[in-house]
């Protein structure tokens, strides 16, 4: 069997917690574990990740730095540390970590209109009013705000059949992190980055489709979708079709893409699509706990 993981960003930086060197590597220790175990009971692993969290601290301390060369400094940065804790749990196992490539459409119409929350939920005393005030730049998140950039969908993923190589080698990979680095070709077929951040569970589930994948986890730090939330009588999905979820019901900028992506993977028949706590890796795997999404 063959099985993509998408780690979320805030399954590697907690919300609220400062964002150090320390609490990061301690938290990829857990998400490696996890892993570890979830590796021991499919033939063949693929790992995803996020880096919002990472991107947007490094952007506010980088202001003339692209964001594509951002987002491959945290690619790079977070497969380092993933593929690292990964050998330690399974000494002898190949591991591989690649910097990715993930190509838009040049006309986009995402690009003029930024969505995808980056970087620290922040006060608005942290923040330059006029930004704060500018929905292009930031939007409220609980108490708080939070940066926005241009989010663009995904139409091909440049290294794939590198990536597809590694894997028939039984090589584990960690891919795509971030949903990888945001390229256009341009009229003379080259490829440039853009200012943008492309959705990481998107990117996997087109990943995990070019791949001709079993399964699709979207690993995160909650225990699955929740039905009507965040009202008070929310209920959790355990499973359903992906016909049967609503996907105007959930949050554009945070569940709405995994369910998006989930569903739009399991609609093909043979796969299936699950959405769950990464503590519970193994057991979101085996249908035991978060929502499984089938055909």
């Amino acid at each position: 069997m063959r099985v993509l993981v998408a780690l979320g960003g805030n399954a590697i930086a907690v919300r609220g917690e400062p964002l150090t060197v320390a609490r990061q590597v301690e938290r990829v220790r857990v998400a490696a574990e996890a892993l570890a175990g979830l590796a021991g009971e499919v033939d063949e692993l693929i790992v995803t990740h996020g880096n919002g969290p990472q991107v947007g601290w490094l952007a506010e301390r980088s202001e003339d730095w692209p964001l594509d060369v951002i987002g491959a400094e945290t690619e790079g940065m977070l497969g380092y540390w993933i593929e690292r804790e990964l050998g330690n749990r399974l000494p002898g196992r190949a591991i591989a970590t690649l910097l990715t490539q993930v190509e838009v459409a040049a006309d986009d119409p995402a690009l003029e209109r930024p969505t995808k929350p980056i970087g620290p939920v922040r006060s608005r005393d942290e923040i330059p009013e006029e930004a704060a005030n500018d929905p292009l730049r930031y939007v409220r998140e609980g108490e708080g705000l939070r940066r926005v950039v241009a989010s663009p969908q995904p139409r091909a993923v440049v290294e794939l059949a590198s990536i597809e190589v590694l894997v028939r080698e039984k090589h584990l990979v960690v891919c795509a992190g971030g949903g990888g680095i945001p390229v256009v070709r341009d009229e003379a077929d080259r490829l440039r980055g853009i200012e943008a951040v492309v959705d990481k569970d998107r990117v996997a589930a087109l990943l995990a489709d070019r791949l001709a994948c079993d399964g699709l986890l979207l690993l995160t730090d909650v225990d699955g979708v929740y039905a009507s939330w965040p009202a008070t009588d929310a209920r959790p999905i355990a499973r359903a079709t992906a016909a049967e979820l609503d996907l105007d019901g959930f949050a554009p900028g945070s569940m709405g893409p995994k369910v998006e992506s989930a569903c739009r993977f399991a609609s093909s028949p043979g796969r299936f699509a699950a959405i769950g706590a990464l503590e519970d890796a193994r057991a979101v795997f085996r249908g035991e706990a978060g929502t499984r999404i089938v055909p």
